[in-house]
């Protein structure tokens, strides 16, 4: 009798020594669970646009005073977006320019999404109006990312649109790469131009 008692208890001794155990082990895995989750969620967070970008991925610019000639920067989810005004003189050298003398020669409705379908790289299809006054184009150099330097008129490189520090990519007065690395024309932006000069980016 009291050697089953014995075992009864011994029984009972390795079943609470178990549950111990695999509670324990329960609360160390969903512990590690909760401990990886909180590590890595600012890093999935990080993947998400940040606000500013959220609240800039359509925005509305008044361009009734910026002078002929002027040339104005604004920010468009996260990126620089160049405007120039263009001369008269500006937009006949755009437009005078030969496709053979292009590096990049096509945009690609990727490249240029206001376009339904690719374009030769031609001002008069690069242009945000049939006159050719208005250019828009990403102010990104399409090699390895940098701002290109012109916007205050200074620096525009050796064909009078912008040139980049970074590598020596020059643009020229439509945005078209025409020398260094950078391997295509600045890319254009999704806009739309109203006749009273109120420009929608992200349109």
């Amino acid at each position: 009798m009291e050697s089953r008692m014995s075992e009864a208890k011994q029984r009972v001794g390795e079943t609470g020594k178990a549950e111990r155990r695999d509670f324990l082990y329960y609360a160390t895995a969903a512990t590690g669970t909760i401990a990886t989750g909180a590590a890595i969620w600012p890093l999935i967070d990080s993947m998400n646009p940040s606000a500013d970008v959220i609240s800039q991925s359509t925005i509305t610019v008044d361009l009734t005073g910026v002078a002929v000639g002027t040339r104005i920067t604004v920010k468009w989810a996260g990126k620089p977006v160049f405007i120039w005004r263009r001369s008269p003189e500006t937009i006949a050298w755009a437009r005078a320019t030969s496709l053979d003398d292009l590096v990049d020669r096509i945009d690609y409705t990727d490249e240029n999404p206001n376009n339904a379908q690719d374009m030769p790289a031609l001002d008069v299809n690069r242009s945000a109006d049939e006159a050719g006054e208005w250019l828009i184009v990403i102010g990104i150099c399409t090699h390895l990312g940098c701002v290109p330097v012109g916007q205050d008129g200074s620096s525009v490189g050796d064909f009078g649109g912008w040139f980049c520090p970074c590598h020596g990519s020059h643009y020229d007065r439509s945005g078209r790469i025409r020398k260094g690395p950078a391997p295509r024309n600045l890319d254009i932006p999704p806009y739309s131009l109203g006749s009273d000069l109120m420009l929608t980016i992200g349109a």
